[in-house]
């Protein structure tokens, strides 16, 4: 089973499958739907092939039908083994609700969306012809697109083999739909269709400063929220270096030839040397007897950046670039129903792994309130924390790690 190990997925999946009816009366932007298909397709050459159906939804039909998804979507014990990875990893604390805090954040947050399954367009109630509501027509009627040529749906499934793949994909579509309506805005004000490195920085920086104003966002793990913001920031600066690179065919290749980890969103150049993770295998259980598998995946950098910096400060992004690549498993006992989480990674060179393991050291002690050393050299770290014991073990570029086992680690 590949159960991926960030909530974030969850919640861009969710939206991007809500079906709903029309419920309320139309809002003037709709009005400016075509002319919004045609200024997208003389940016990107490509072609609507059919008109998109259009919906009004509340806040509250929003937030009741995400209670109904989530229920029928996700199996309980998927959703569970989802947050167990989340708090194993430190991501999140160990009071966390990860079914609340989606409902939660979704019903605060969402404004508009295309649903790519049932190949429509909503927007919440109270919509205008605004300026915020017409930036927000643009970056979905970019979403129905995107998907009337290159089928999102299956986009989004077949990137579903990596976990870290996936997110790298969504980044795909947020970015090229964030990048669209700002061009789309610049072409509108007299200028060309494109975005300037200073038009650039101020939406990346605007994306990052509004979700704050929001009580529930600004309250999430820090991990939770760099998740949120990594697709629609991140993939905009990606899409942009793709699109200075290759003209109007990137915003074909990155859904021909789509990106295969987070690494390249956030070094474009990797994507355009087609440089691909190093994904290691696992180091095995001491003791399989009386265990079972919840979720494995892979982890990339993306996942190493923030959980770094949530412990360990700004240095974390910049060891994190050093990754080659990483994978995990959680397992949980048959019988005593406690969990474990092996994970392994690669790196750029031995110092880099030395470093990583450094900064992991930290975050150890910042997301456990027992945190005890029994053996620590260059070669291994292991002691005992909240969760049980705890092992690292360095090889090279290599780190092992498994943590939660109920005796110290041989």
């Amino acid at each position: 089973m590949k159960l991926r190990a960030r909530s974030s997925i969850i919640l861009v999946f969710l939206l991007a499958t809500i079906a709903l009816l029309w419920a309320g009366s139309e809002p003037p932007s709709f009005a400016e739907i075509g002319a919004i298909e045609r200024g997208l397709s003389d940016i990107t050459g490509l072609s609507f092939h059919r008109d998109v159906p259009y919906g009004v939804l509340s806040k509250e039909q929003l937030r009741r039908f995400l209670e109904e998804r989530i229920k029928k979507t996700l199996k309980p014990d998927d959703l569970r083994a989802e947050e167990l990875t989340l708090k194993m990893l430190g991501m999140v604390p160990p009071e966390f609700d990860l079914k609340q805090n989606t409902v939660d954040l979704l019903t605060e947050q969402a404004a508009a969306f295309y649903d790519y399954n049932k190949k429509k367009l909503f927007i919440l109630e109270g919509a205008s012809s605004s300026v915020e509501d017409r930036t927000a027509l643009v970056h979905e009627l970019a979403h129905a697109l995107a998907d009337q040529n290159f089928h999102l749906d299956k986009y989004i499934r077949e990137g579903a083999r990596s976990d870290d793949e996936s997110t790298a994909r969504l980044a795909v579509m947020e970015g090229q739909a964030t990048w669209l309506m700002a061009a789309y805005l610049a072409k509108q004000s007299g200028g060309p269709a494109e975005v300037s490195d200073s038009v650039l920085k101020l939406m990346s920086d605007s994306i990052q400063s509004s979700a704050r104003e929001y009580p529930v966002f600004s309250k999430a793990p820090l991990y939770i929220r760099e998740s949120l913001v990594f697709p629609y920031a991140q993939g905009m600066t990606f899409q942009n270096a793709v699109f200075h690179k290759l003209g109007r065919d990137g915003f074909a290749d990155v859904f021909r030839n789509p990106p295969v980890s987070t690494q390249q969103i956030l070094h474009p150049d990797l994507y355009l040397e087609h440089h691909a993770p190093q994904i290691p295998d696992l180091p095995p259980l001491p003791d399989k007897h009386g265990f079972r598998k919840l979720a494995d995946g892979t982890l990339g950098e993306f996942d190493y950046r923030a959980l770094l910096e949530q412990y360990a400060g700004e240095e974390g992004p910049s060891v994190a670039a050093h990754l080659n690549g990483s994978s995990y498993a959680l397992f949980e006992h048959k019988h005593d129903k406690y969990p474990v989480i092996v994970f392994a990674s690669t790196w750029n060179s031995a110092d880099s792994a030395q470093k990583y393991v450094e900064l992991y050291r930290k975050a150890m002690r910042g997301k456990w309130k027992t945190f005890e050393i029994e053996a620590d050299s260059p070669a291994e770290l292991a002691g005992r924390g909240d969760s049980g014991h705890f092992r690292i073990r360095v090889e090279g570029t290599r780190v092992d790690q498994i943590e939660g086992w109920q005796s110290s680690v041989k």
